[in-house]
């Protein structure tokens, strides 16, 4: 609706109102219109970019995995295979494995175990009063490191609806609820973490989510106050804009509170290579936590992971800018693969991202992706702009 459309129909109406007492006609049904967003648009311009990082997620059709096995006379747990929610499940799937942990050294009378893996987001528990922690080691995963995203979307490409199990189900709530209330509770500059708006650009009104039958949405309660908005009451060049509030993590800041924490509790680093559970088994520590994401599928053969090669290009950071995004490209121009664009604001930067490869390894950027990413954010924040002049 126009703006002169709505102040004309809005005159009429009250126009109507007035002569109730004469007129014979009922007043149309009009819904007021809310005052716009007000949003600073992103700055996006190829000559802003100053970097981009690459990273690889461990994902299973299947879903990630938490459980305990037997290797030798020790008790291995396993907690790997989180895709692209490592971060927003690791409070929960990192408390669950203690707990696998904790059950077996209550009936050995013992509290020792060793952490094995390389520094993805995956929590772990070295003695029950320890809750924050994740180890930074080695200057090989650094790229994985600056990869994260930064925002909460549990179920994410996290697992194949086919392959899931009331089982799964049941260990997949537990751990998103447990990490969104703990991730709740760490709000504030000490972690990086806070609430931002993020905003869906659409020109569709979405469809309710599909769930399999007898079973609830995955994600049903992790995303409050869900609202849409309708032409006219966002910037955006998108006929619609879903808005929600979502936790935002900033992991330059996170990561480095977290080994923080988990050296002042007393807690120790070790860099090893393992290329064989043989090796494994020489460590003296009764318990192993096996967090080692995608070399789990060549040091305990689990064959159904695989990458899935994700790749961000950063802009100079916007402080101004407290809002993210995702969607917006254009109806001529899908994405590869389905993944659509989306745009984190952090205090290190402007983050654009999109990209997931299935079964690519390499972690040299894609310059075709990485063209793909900018040249969509350009068009959507440049005609933002075009709206707000």
């Amino acid at each position: 609706m126009q703006r002169r459309t709505f102040l004309t129909t809005g005159g009429m109406a009250a126009l109507g109102f007035g002569l109730s007492g004469c007129a014979t006609t009922t007043r149309p049904n009009l819904t007021p219109r809310r005052p716009p967003v007000s949003l600073p648009p992103v700055h996006a311009s190829w000559d802003r970019v100053i970097r981009t990082t690459v990273g690889l997620r461990p994902h299973r059709d299947a879903g990630f995995v938490v459980k305990a096995d037997k290797l030798n006379d020790k008790l291995l747990v396993h907690n790997y295979g989180h895709g692209g929610a490592g971060m927003s499940l690791a409070w929960g799937t990192g408390l669950m494995a203690a707990e696998l942990a904790t059950e077996h050294q209550a009936a050995a009378g013992r509290r020792d175990r060793v952490r094995v893996g390389r520094p993805h987001l995956r929590a772990t528990a070295p003695a029950p009063r320890v809750r924050r922690h994740d180890l930074r080691a080695g200057h090989s995963a650094e790229r994985d490191l600056e990869h994260v995203a930064g925002w909460i979307h549990p179920a994410s490409g996290l697992v194949e609806n086919d392959r899931r199990t009331p089982e799964w189900d049941a260990q997949y709530r537990r751990a998103a609820d447990i990490s969104y209330r703990q991730l709740q509770l760490l709000a504030g500059p000490h972690f990086g973490v806070s609430w931002l708006d993020n905003y869906a650009l659409t020109d569709d009104l979405p469809s309710p989510p599909q769930s399999i039958p007898g079973r609830p949405n995955l994600n049903d309660g992790l995303t409050p106050g869900r609202e849409i908005l309708q032409p006219g009451e966002h910037p955006f060049p998108t006929k619609y804009a879903i808005r929600s509030p979502q936790i935002r993590i900033e992991p330059s800041i996170y990561l480095e509170n977290l080994v923080r924490d988990f050296m002042l509790f007393g807690g120790h680093l070790v860099i090893r290579k393992f290329d064989s559970p043989r090796e494994l088994a020489t460590l003296g520590e009764p318990i192993i936590i096996n967090c080692t994401g995608l070399g789990a599928r060549d040091l305990f053969g689990d064959q159904e992971l695989v990458p899935l090669k994700g790749q961000l290009v950063v802009m100079v950071p916007q402080p101004e800018v407290n809002y993210h995004t995702n969607g917006g490209f254009r109806r001529d121009q899908p994405p590869p693969g389905g993944l659509g664009i989306h745009m984190m604001a952090r205090s290190d930067g402007i983050i654009l991202g999109g990209t997931s490869q299935r079964g690519v390894w390499t972690l040299e950027p894609d310059e075709t992706e990485r063209r793909r990413v900018v040249d969509s954010h350009i068009a959507v924040f440049g005609a933002m702009k075009s709206q707000l002049a």
